[in-house]
């Protein structure tokens, strides 16, 4: 049974090694931290969580680091999220509040995810199995090329030139815009699938080749909005944090890019009292990624489809500042999602 002193010692050697990267002794703890005990005292607890697994001497006669075990007993009794600051709470505003669209929103949010927490920052599209298409525009380029436009109730536009193989006269163009909305709007992204097989075959007969095409990427549109996918900024805190792992990055780098395998991840991970999953260490060996942490928080969009964002890393890392701005970053995208 972990003492409570034991639990402080364990907090100020998680944040002094966080801090330095250099093992953590008693003497080191006694002088920097006002515990009213010796070294001896402390060196007690320290061996007391040394039997736990807690804390290990990563050389003979060093002081001592958190292992995976010992990051999450810290995690978990972490009492207060450290707040942000109010400069970091009026970039969050400031930099997501210039976000024209989804697209946009999700790549800057990572963006400024990346430089609050200095991990590599990742933001799920939200999940689109319940979106419904909220609109369908076509609009002229030149009499051979138009603009397709699919924007679903979750806030996400999907845009894709169209080259036409003749001219599509306007009245036509009005009429197709026309049976496009009336007969999508309002479906789900599945039944907006089927409805424009439906309508391929149904123009003009002399425009009945340009009117297929358009129904065809229409119904690529609606199939990018149906698949899962993340956006991710920071690869390079990975590679400054290169001395956290004990070989090469480069099987993590390639685990992140797999995104099959980091939404699978961020699927089985559940919030704690904070709103904040956290995956730590060895947690996360199944999916390759054994020494790092990942943080993340859910968000929802307006059509209350739910998506997450979060952080990976280290797990050498600062577990109150990035737990703190994930929930931040998340909150106020949701906030923001919701009122487009």
């Amino acid at each position: 049974m972990v003492s409570d002193r034991s639990l402080e010692v364990l907090r100020v050697i998680v944040q002094d090694y966080v801090a330095s990267r250099e093992p953590v002794g008693s003497k080191s703890i006694v002088d920097r931290h006002s515990f009213g005990v010796s070294a001896a005292t402390i060196r007690n607890d320290m061996a007391l969580l040394e039997e736990e697994e807690l804390i290990a001497a990563p050389h003979t006669s060093s002081g001592r680091i958190p292992t995976d075990k010992g990051y999450r007993l810290f995690v978990d009794h972490l009492a207060d999220l450290r707040p942000l600051s109010v400069a970091q709470r009026q970039a969050i505003e400031t930099f997501l509040g210039q976000s024209a669209d989804l697209d946009e929103v999700l790549a800057r949010s990572v963006r400024l995810l990346s430089q609050l927490t200095h991990q590599v920052a990742l933001v799920q599209y939200p999940s689109l199995s319940r979106a419904k298409v909220r609109h369908i525009e076509l609009v002229p380029l030149s009499d051979t090329r138009l603009l397709s436009v699919l924007i679903t109730d979750a806030g996400r536009v999907e845009q894709r030139v169209v080259d036409l193989p003749r001219p599509l006269g306007e009245p036509v163009l009005i009429e197709l815009r026309s049976r496009l909305n009336s007969a999508l709007v309002g479906l789900a992204m599945s039944e907006a699938a089927s409805a424009l097989s439906d309508t391929a075959g149904t123009g003009p007969f002399e425009q009945q080749e340009t009117v297929d095409l358009i129904a065809g990427t229409l119904r690529d549109q609606v199939g990018a909005n149906r698949q899962d996918r993340l956006v991710m900024a920071g690869a390079a805190n990975l590679v400054r944090t290169e001395e956290d792992f004990t070989g090469s990055i480069f099987p993590v780098l390639e685990a992140i890019e797999e995104q099959v395998v980091l939404l699978r991840l961020f699927g089985e991970m559940a919030s704690d009292q904070h709103g904040v999953s956290v995956s730590i260490g060895r947690e996360n060996a199944p999916f390759g990624l054994a020494e790092t942490s990942v943080l993340t928080s859910g968000y929802s969009s307006q059509g209350g489809n739910l998506a997450r964002l979060g952080v990976l890393g280290p797990t050498r890392m600062d577990y109150s500042n990035n737990m703190a701005a994930v929930r931040a970053v998340a909150r106020y995208l949701s906030r923001l999602l919701g009122e487009n």
